[in-house]
């Protein structure tokens, strides 16, 4: 469990250490760039190992409700990455797109993952994404909402969406956690 508790604090740390540290970023110039990069590869990849290999103790397990709750908030979160790449609609609604994802991913997973090893992963992801969208709204103010799409952008975001989710359930279960059985 160590492992993945590192791995989610290297993250958050290096996601965090322009907006907490600002003057150190900014000496590190674009070395400190490459630093970023290597911290975050080596906290995903320290979360992956640690936790494959972590000892967990099970609260609760999947059940039909909670799947089909995170299979819906999944999608929404992978709709949201796509969305913020073609800049669809609801971009223009949602502060934060690609921070609002994870916190509606790691949110699925908490609930259909009842056990203490998704709690440090999806709960230390969930409070990281919390947490930067509070930083930036404090640093940077709230954006303003504005967004410009077509019914074709819009279709376009949902087909990638859908592949990109088949995508992720096919990966999935070639991890060996399978989405759904």
């Amino acid at each position: 469990m160590g492992l993945l508790a590192l791995g989610v604090l290297l993250w958050t740390v290096a996601h965090l250490f322009k907006r907490l540290a600002p003057e150190a970023r900014a000496k590190l110039g674009g070395v400190g760039r490459g630093i970023v990069t290597l911290a975050i590869a080596g906290s995903v990849g320290l979360m992956i190992l640690g936790y494959q290999s972590a000892e967990t103790q099970y609260f609760w397990g999947p059940n039909t409700g909670t799947i089909i709750l995170n299979s819906i908030l999944t999608f929404l979160a992978l709709y949201l990455f796509v969305a913020s790449v073609t800049k669809s609609g609801i971009t223009g609604k949602i502060r934060h797109v690609q921070l609002t994802a994870v916190k509606s991913w790691a949110l699925g997973h908490l609930l259909v993952n009842g056990d203490s090893a998704a709690f440090v992963l999806f709960g230390g992801l969930l409070a990281w994404a919390v947490i930067s969208v509070i930083l930036i709204n404090k640093q940077d103010g709230k954006p303003a909402f504005s967004a410009n799409s077509s019914p074709v952008k819009e279709l376009l975001t949902a087909v990638i969406a859908v592949a990109v989710y088949g995508a992720v359930i096919y990966l999935h279960g070639m991890a060996g956690y399978p989405v759904y059985g």
